[in-house]
């Protein structure tokens, strides 16, 4: 499920790295992946937003961004 969620993602993002889209695309995939699978392992996925806010005011919250190390 791990592999066809990762393929399913046409994007790179941290350790998930793809030789054919070498770049994060925040517009069409900052969301998580919710994946389920049948007793045949046909697997079929939803989504859910990401929610960049905290919880409390004591925390800053830190915007997505490209890693650069």
């Amino acid at each position: 499920m791990i592999a066809q969620s990762a393929c399913a993602r046409t994007e790179s993002r941290g350790a998930h790295a793809r030789e054919d889209c070498r770049q994060r695309d925040d517009k069409n995939w900052l969301k998580h992946t919710v994946a389920w699978k049948d007793e045949d392992w046909n697997v079929r996925f939803a989504y859910r937003p990401v929610h960049l806010n905290t919880l409390s005011n004591e925390v800053q919250s830190f915007p997505p961004a490209k890693r650069t190390h």
